[in-house]
């Protein structure tokens, strides 16, 4: 179920300014980054040994910007929308997606996680929306109804 009206509007307009300063923060920092080789590895939590947690803000804007009939349930510990490799919701996707970069600093992309989740849970005390930070499976099966 996508939630709709102008504190939805609000909410995704928030997520989107969030979502532009981790990249301006990432740009700033890629010396300490190293560059995404857009592998897909990392989508596949299981095997890469890594975990992606979303928040509600992020479930909401990605809802938005791709219809949430659109939604996809995670069945095999795999990204569902990790496409042969390559990353189908890319200019929506999540924090966490924008920050890990396989041979990155790892202070920094905490700290940067950090700053990120800080001011994701602000939009929500804000606009009186539930907070909920949770793993990435659950939280799709979830919102996908799977």
């Amino acid at each position: 179920m996508v939630a709709e009206g102008k504190e939805t509007e609000k909410l995704v307009e928030k997520v989107a300014e969030i979502y532009n300063w981790l990249d301006s923060q990432i740009l700033k920092n890629k010396n300490r980054l190293a560059e995404c080789r857009a592998c897909g590895s990392c989508c596949a939590f299981d095997k890469f040994d890594h975990k992606l947690f979303v928040t509600t803000p992020e479930l909401l804007y990605l809802a938005a910007n791709i219809k949430g009939e659109n939604i996809k349930p995670m069945i095999n510990n795999r990204c569902p929308y990790n496409v042969e490799g390559k990353c189908s919701i890319y200019k929506y996707r999540f924090a966490g997606c924008r920050i890990f970069f396989c041979k990155g600093d790892a202070d920094l992309q905490n700290e940067m996680s950090e700053l990120a989740l800080k001011k994701l849970k602000s939009i929500c005390m804000e606009l009186q929306f539930p907070y909920r930070y949770r793993n990435l499976a659950g939280a799709l099966n979830s919102f996908a109804g799977g």
